[in-house]
């Protein structure tokens, strides 16, 4: 019987141990522990961060995270703090309202509730995930997938063989049709 031999070869630069067998194939076999150990660390505190954004707690409200979280009435279609209009007497209404409101020590998804139901659920930069505004969060990424689906479909369509069609069998294969085709090429004088 024939061993195969292995030898390892350490690489410091890559931290990847490599395995080189008789048959000359290379293959990694394992990433270095502290290497995994980084990348799951990474991992943890990028999740634990999301999961602190998430949280429900409301926020103290002021006028800059107010104003780009609703939309200007004047026409503009621009958050409020981005109104190109100098003297728009709609921002300014709506400033004064939000002034109002947090002085009566309402917190920020109380008064965003509060210009909703005053100016329309329109107002708002980003529709509530509730009900059929739900469907404004959902359609993009359905619509990414079908999309996808419908490119890998073609793409595997692209890489299949054509099948083998078998040529159609006509009478020309006859040789008294083949004599009788050179006979009148030769008198026409294209043969």
């Amino acid at each position: 019987m024939r061993t195969k031999e292995k030898s390892e070869i350490r690489c410091p630069e890559s931290e990847v141990n490599i395995v080189r067998r008789s048959t000359g194939g290379v293959g990694f076999r394992t990433w270095d522990l502290r290497l995994r150990s980084i990348l799951l660390g990474v991992l943890a505190a990028i999740l634990l961060t999301a999961s602190l954004g998430l949280g429900d707690s409301p926020r103290k409200p002021s006028m800059e995270v107010l104003g780009n979280e609703v939309m200007c009435k004047c026409g503009c279609v621009a958050p409020l703090n981005q109104c190109p209009h100098i003297d728009c007497a709609e921002k300014a209404e709506m400033q004064q309202f939000m002034k109002k409101e947090i002085t009566d020590g309402k917190d920020e998804t109380a008064i965003l509730q509060d210009m909703s139901l005053r100016y329309g659920v329109q107002v708002l930069t980003a529709p509530p995930a509730k009900g059929f505004n739900l469907a404004v969060w959902i359609l993009p990424g359905v619509g990414m997938l079908a999309g996808l689906g419908i490119v890998v479909v073609i793409v595997r369509r692209w890489k299949r063989k054509p099948a083998l069609v078998p040529a159609p069998i006509s009478g020309s294969d006859d040789p008294k049709v083949l004599a009788a085709m050179e006979e009148e090429m030769k008198s026409t004088g294209l043969g």
